[in-house]
């Protein structure tokens, strides 16, 4: 393949003074070299967006007031200059109509998750993203750790055996008090059903839980019996969340969130048992997976040895450093941005991509979410056990 002789250019809208998550997709997005940032609509307050260009030493006249008037100053620079693509970092409710202006001015879009603030608009996104043959990433950024990848090559070449078992959890305890009454942002419009949706912590980390099980396994879940609770006092979405889930091919599954699990930092672990083997992986010690057998000892591979990438090409694509030096965090994220970016730059060639570039959350990723969030609300309201889940 051709390389592209220049950089991407990234433009970026939210992620102002005091947001958490735009900084992570900045200091991702920009990790591998050949990305940009040149533009931005960092806030709906124009010198609240302002102030951000500033401390990323942009250039004033593309540091927008909206996303409108950054689409239409953009589209008057000359190929190569404007943005080619835009990351949406806002909350939840503002990514559909963002996303889809983007896509219909012919620009690249990177979102965070979960994708639209319900179903109908995801599905909308679909056709949208479908017919603009532009790329659409959606950062499940837990995707991107390379021992993830490895998990999912394992059970896909059958090294587990028919998938019996499939455990998920995602237990956090920061929203264990009403934060949002204390103005923290972040608190503040998760919790708030206007910009979040119908769900709260299994709409922002219990997806995540779903779509580890279903990228790892490659099955998809066809039913399931949810328990939302609201434990803090006041509070209008749910901060706990239980789900008995059925895949298809037969395999069940546990799925827990938790937002109000005192203690917990950022506990999203996994663990997948076949027929021969099982597998375990948590994002706290994201660099070791363990696998475990009927008749053998216990196994742990370590991201960045040989045997690891001879296993997954994709695991080795998304390593940057030896053993022994940890990756994390920033790294599994710039591996989505890795991948979506070659894609781009193949669109931008014409040229078809690397299959592994390929290897990042997308469209259909997206709408799978705002599937298994409405369907846990669902199944959470009703008096019926179990709830099936549309395909999409």
């Amino acid at each position: 393949m051709a390389a592209l002789d220049r950089t991407l250019k990234m433009g970026m809208v939210g992620g102002g003074p005091g947001a958490f998550i735009g900084d992570v997709h900045r200091r991702a997005a920009l990790l591998d070299g050949g990305v940009e940032l040149v533009a931005g609509a960092f806030a709906s307050d124009r010198e609240r967006s302002q102030e951000k260009g500033r401390e990323l030493l942009l250039d004033p006249a593309r540091v927008y007031g909206s996303l409108d008037e950054m689409i239409e100053h953009e589209q008057t620079l000359p190929a190569g200059e404007r943005v080619d693509f835009v990351s949406i970092v806002t909350p939840n409710h503002l990514h559909f109509p963002m996303a889809s202006a983007l896509l219909e001015a012919g620009v690249h879009v990177v979102c965070d998750k979960p994708m639209t603030f319900d179903v109908d608009e995801a599905r909308r996104l679909k056709v949208l993203v479908e017919r603009s043959g532009r790329v659409f990433a959606l950062t499940h950024n837990y995707t991107g750790y390379p021992m993830v990848k490895l998990a999912r090559d394992l059970v896909r070449k059958g090294e587990l055996g028919p998938v019996r078992k499939i455990v998920a959890e995602y237990p956090q305890g920061w929203l264990a008090t009403p934060l949002e009454r204390t103005g923290m942002k972040q608190a503040d419009w998760r919790t708030d059903p206007a910009r979040s949706g119908a769900a709260g912590c299994i709409g922002d980390i219990g997806t995540h839980a779903e779509n580890l099980a279903e990228y790892i396994t490659g099955l998809r879940i066809t039913e399931l019996a949810a328990d939302l609770t609201t434990f803090v006092d006041g509070r209008r979405l749910d901060d706990d969340g239980n789900v008995l889930v059925r895949f298809e091919g037969g395999a069940r599954g546990v799925l827990f969130a938790s937002q109000v699990s005192v203690g917990e930092e950022n506990g999203l672990a996994i663990r997948v048992y076949g027929e021969r083997r099982g597998l375990r992986w948590r994002q706290e010690t994201p660099n070791t997976l363990q696998l475990t057998s009927l008749d053998g000892p216990e196994q742990i591979w370590s991201r960045g040895n040989g045997y690891v990438g001879e296993t997954s090409p994709a695991a080795a694509r998304a390593t940057r450093l030896p053993a022994g030096h940890p990756e994390a965090f920033y790294e599994a994220f710039a591996s989505i941005y890795a991948n979506a970016c070659d894609t781009i730059r193949a669109r931008i060639l014409g040229e078809e991509p690397d299959p592994l570039a390929l290897d990042f959350p997308t469209v259909d990723d997206g709408l799978r979410g705002m599937l298994f969030i409405e369907t846990v609300v669902a199944s959470a309201r009703s008096a019926e056990k179990w709830t099936p889940m549309p395909e999409g």
